[in-house]
């Protein structure tokens, strides 16, 4: 019983549960957005004392459009259980009942590959604003090299995910460089490089080769079969998720390596931690912020490479740009999951859940995809004020060390 009773403390202290916690607000919150935006529900709630059956009416209205809208969000991102045990009894239409958790992950594998690269400058006290901006470059040169070469299979996909890597690397680099040697703001440049890499694409996919020949469209070159990340259950299975699942799952695991287990990924944490006591103890601080700057734009461009490679096999003028840019939703999930590769990846999982569940919410019940959004950033919101979720659910008082990490930057 006392080793029980120690485990249950544990886990009551655990910032799992104060992510678990945040994560019930933001259902909560959504439950009331579609209880003030749905006018069946508002007429219920209006006539609530009209009669005596009136009250009962108005709960069960509440619990039937809130019930379907989470019902389908779950089934359209997860698997829905009445085609699963449709599958299992007759043996067909597994297409169907699989493609929920294809397009989950699907959307989560380059958005974990750029989210950590984003938490391991948030773990050094830097911003990295800049990830998606890197991550185009990073697709520009991607497909450059992908759809030029004719190279067997075996050579040409390494050498298409390394350009691509390049690519961010060089893009990560500049900003790393004047924040080391001449103190610029690095949000600032970083932000900044993101209308540049903006530009880039644009003028790539219009001037240059990349474009695709007899087209007057800014659509580029599409990459070679030799340079695709091929789906996972074959082309003709119709699942998209395909081999940069495993790509993503590398780069997890080598990120928790590097940040808990090697002794530059220990400088980073110091760094982060307190840059004062990193300088007396002899880090580096110039080194950590150009190798810190390198990796993060590496994996964003490693990242813009994989989306190409894997779903839509070239670019065209609007790749990344705007709401679809994955570098800017990865701030946000470097956040939820506090900066742990581990955490990240969770993280993005319940991005794209909640993304590609939406849609099919949207499809099924009327209610618009926005309320995805604000279910997505009320979590947020409630990660980000860990003394709120405290105070609602009566939880012990805790340091918030990912994020205390991740607001060093604004001061260095």
């Amino acid at each position: 019983m006392r080793r029980l009773a120690r485990w249950w403390r544990a886990l009551y202290a655990s910032p799992v549960l104060l992510t678990a916690f945040a994560v019930v607000l933001g259902l909560v919150v959504g439950m009331f957005v579609i209880i003030f935006t749905t006018t069946p529900v508002l007429d219920a709630w209006r006539g609530f004392f009209n009669s005596w059956g009136s009250p009962g009416h108005a709960f069960k209205a509440t619990l039937d459009y809130v019930g379907a809208a989470y019902r389908s969000m779950f089934n359209g991102a997860v698997i829905d259980p009445a085609s699963l045990w449709n599958s299992l009894r007759t043996g067909q239409g597994w297409t169907q009942t699989l493609t929920p958790l294809s397009e989950t992950l699907t959307y989560a594998t380059p958005l974990t590959i750029a989210s950590i690269g984003v938490g391991i400058t948030f773990q050094t006290g830097l911003f990295n604003i800049g990830a998606n901006g890197q991550a185009i470059v990073g697709g520009i040169i991607g497909v450059a090299v992908g759809s030029s070469l004719h190279l067997p299979t075996v050579v040409l996909i390494p050498l298409t995910l390394l350009a691509g890597v390049a690519g961010g690397v060089v893009t990560g680099a500049i900003p790393g460089l004047l924040k080391a040697f001449t103190g610029a703001h690095e949000v600032i440049v970083t932000l900044m490089f993101n209308y540049v890499a903006n530009l880039l694409l644009i003028f790539a996919l219009l001037s240059t080769p990349l474009q695709q020949p007899g087209q007057g469209n800014d659509i580029s070159r599409i990459l070679r079969p030799g340079a695709l990340l091929s789906p996972l259950f074959g082309a003709t299975s119709g699942l998209r998720v395909n081999w940069g699942l495993f790509i993503a799952a590398a780069v997890v695991v080598l990120a928790w390596w590097f940040l808990e287990r090697s002794s530059l990924g220990f400088e980073f944490r110091v760094s982060g931690a307190n840059p004062h006591a990193a300088r007396v103890s002899g880090i580096n601080p110039r080194k950590v912020t150009i190798v810190a700057f390198l990796i993060s734009g590496g994996l964003a461009g490693l990242a813009g490479i994989t989306q190409v490679a894997g779903t839509t096999h070239y670019i065209d003028g609007g790749f990344l740009v705007g709401s679809a840019g994955i570098g800017f939703t990865a701030i946000t999930v470097s956040l939820l999951g506090r900066n742990r590769p581990i955490g990240i990846m969770w993280g993005a999982l319940l991005f794209a859940a909640l993304g590609v569940g939406g849609r099919s919410m949207q499809a099924t019940t009327g209610i618009p995809l926005d309320l995805a959004t604000i279910i997505q950033y009320s979590i947020v919101l409630f990660i980000a004020t860990p003394v709120l979720v405290e105070e609602i659910f009566r939880l012990r008082a805790r340091g918030v060390g990912g994020l205390q990490l991740a607001s060093q930057g604004w001061n260095t």
